[in-house]
């Protein structure tokens, strides 16, 4: 069994993935997830060909069932959970005449309760670790929409102020049993192949520290996991110099 484990909720191509390999840097054991264990693969690749350790899992965070039977698998088969990172986002717009209330509420599904689920099963294991001060870190990734509702995004801005309230509740209950819990507002476009393909515009200023590197963003994870617990941050605003707020 390994000593550290970190486990990214949402490890996609880009944030979820830089931060799943700088803890792996770090000597981390990284456990990610996604729906679909193929396209776990060339991240699983990328980590160990970089000399890290990492395990992928198919798994749905929407199901209750399905993310207890993770992290049971994971601590008695891996080792124990010293990091979460909830990262999946369901960033999708539509006009509130035109928004359904299945979409609606799968959007608050996976940008949502999929947070409480993961949080919820890995603070269990957390809180039950004897002779540690600090027994762990869980970071959930937010956005703009956490902090204001912009037209055209009433589920995922419901979503994501959801989640934000959720992680100040479990920070307030869990800090003062060892338990660091944090909330990343990315606030601007990252470098993605999404935005490069859809956004040419946005893209192009990358070249001018326009659009958040995933690389940078891990930065501050493996930052906040770092932090001593006198001095520990509770939320972190993470933007480009030319994007406002």
């Amino acid at each position: 069994m390994d000593d550290k484990v970190a486990l990214i909720i949402g490890a996609g191509d880009a944030t979820g993935g830089a931060i799943a390999r700088r803890f792996a840097r770090e000597g981390y054991t990284a456990c990610v997830t996604r729906r679909s264990l193929d396209k776990l693969q060339p991240l699983l690749e990328r980590i160990r060909a970089e000399g890290g350790t990492a395990h992928g899992f198919a798994s749905d965070a929407r199901r209750e069932e399905e993310v207890v039977a993770l992290v049971e698998q994971i601590e008695s088969t891996i080792g124990p959970i010293e990091v979460l990172v909830f990262n999946i986002g369901a960033n999708v717009p539509a006009s509130i005449l035109d928004e359904t209330a299945r979409k609606y509420f799968k959007i608050w599904e996976l940008a949502c309760l999929g947070g409480f689920l993961s949080g919820r099963e890995v603070a269990k294991r957390m809180v039950a670790r004897e002779g540690r001060a600090h027994k762990g870190t869980i970071i959930f990734t937010g956005a703009t929409a956490s902090l204001r509702g912009s037209a055209n995004f009433a589920a995922f801005a419901g979503a994501k102020h959801a989640l934000r309230a959720l992680a100040q509740s479990m920070a307030r209950e869990l800090g003062p049993r060892g338990i660091h819990v944090a909330h990343v507002v990315v606030d601007g476009s990252i470098d993605t192949e999404f935005i490069r393909e859809n956004f040419p515009q946005r893209y192009a200023l990358k070249d001018q520290d326009g659009i958040l590197n995933p690389e940078h963003i891990a930065d501050n994870y493996w930052m906040l996991h770092g932090q001593p617990r006198d001095a520990w941050t509770h939320e972190l605003d993470l933007r480009p110099w030319m994007e406002p707020f």
